[in-house]
């Protein structure tokens, strides 16, 4: 029996929520496959930890997470902390401790999922964008001078190394040819505007494309790229994209694919050196905490993720075809979907439907 050591932090708000279910979920994988098992190790890192400890995390939290084979991660984030610091302070620490520079979002349109575009269905809507995780304006660079007079001064300074841009590249064109679809990937760039950083990244892709001629390319200014997705969302297969950039069009496209209730995302180290880590990106969702109805497809679509980069992809595909068995059914659905269902009786269909799947 193979077995995996999971590092699990639930965060805060929903977090705790959705991860309950993905914890039910792995517990029916191990139980129904019998060759693959999960040591959970839980770790209470997040806002709430920050309110009592004044920190995000332990000060040696990356030497323990790093023991493990992945990260569960629920959500982060609470009225009472500021943003940056929730996301700099745990989130970019353990993307950037860990070199985790790929980020991963599948934006796909469900079966029984009624998406935002008319006569846009799950054909028209099944794309991946790859997001340079770790740098551009993400980076941290810069700072403020003179706060709070009237000559101050802020500057943000994006970073691109030549290497994590590379290597996110790269990444993004073997995907593009792993995928087997239309094996396109579109870039998406700004280089008018940004004359250093978008200049150097359209050199960068076009130079590696020379590498890959049974890849299709197309480079994109982000705005008219973000017109394509409403517009036209069949155009997009394989999507690379600078961290903010990224970041901003995958939320588009969690519209397009029926909410946040469906955003799930890998943060991956591709070589394996460090743990990846594997989350929902709708946020901590504090209007709704506590109250049971939390849609947990995200989390658990995540797992499916994880499945996958552990090398499991039979297993993930059950386990993505379960979430179809459970959308069939729309009144038992949480109510962001329109249905009367709960957090924990959607895990409960899921894993009705993983009996029907493994």
């Amino acid at each position: 029996m193979k077995r995996y050591d999971l590092a699990v932090i639930a965060g805060d708000g929903v977090g705790k929520e959705v991860m309950q279910e993905a914890v039910k979920v792995l517990s029916a994988i191990s139980d129904l496959t019998g060759n693959i098992d999960f040591k959970l190790n839980f770790y209470d890192y997040g806002c709430e930890y920050y309110l009592k400890t004044g920190v995000m995390m332990e000060k040696d939290g990356l030497k323990k997470l790093e023991q493990h084979d992945a990260i569960l991660l629920g959500a982060v984030g609470y009225p009472n902390v500021p943003d940056h610091i929730s996301l700099r302070d745990l989130l970019l620490k353990i993307r950037q401790g860990f070199n985790q520079y790929v980020n991963l979002r599948p934006i796909k349109l469900l079966p029984h999922v009624n998406g935002p575009l008319a006569g846009k269905g799950p054909d028209e809507i099944d794309m991946v964008f790859i997001r340079e995780n770790t740098e551009g304006e993400y980076a941290g660079s810069g700072g403020i001078q003179s706060v709070g007079g009237v000559d101050t001064l802020a500057v943000q300074t994006s970073i691109f190394t030549r290497e994590t841009t590379k290597k996110t590249m790269e990444y993004a064109f073997e995907y593009s040819r792993k995928r087997n679809k239309e094996k396109k990937l579109t870039s998406i760039t700004k280089s008018n505007a940004l004359n250093h950083s978008m200049v150097f990244w359209d050199s960068l892709f076009k130079e590696i494309a020379s590498g890959y001629a049974d890849i299709r390319t197309e480079e994109l200014h982000v705005d008219a790229a973000s017109m394509f997705l409403v517009q036209k969302p069949e155009r997009f297969d394989v999507v690379v994209a600078s961290n903010l950039f990224g970041d901003i069009m995958t939320d588009v496209g969690a519209a397009l694919q029926g909410g946040l209730g469906f955003a799930a995302g890998a943060n991956l180290n591709p070589e394996k050196k460090f743990p990846s880590m594997f989350e929902p990106v709708h946020g901590s969702a504090p209007d709704i905490a506590g109250k049971g109805i939390a849609n947990p497809i995200a989390m658990i679509w995540s797992i499916k993720m994880m499945l996958d980069f552990l090398g499991h992809e039979d297993i993930g595909e059950a386990l993505l075809n379960s979430i179809v068995y459970a959308l069939k059914d729309k009144a038992k659905l949480t109510p962001d979907l329109g249905g009367k269902g709960t957090t924990s009786s959607v895990g409960d269909i899921i894993c009705r439907g993983l009996v029907k799947k493994l």
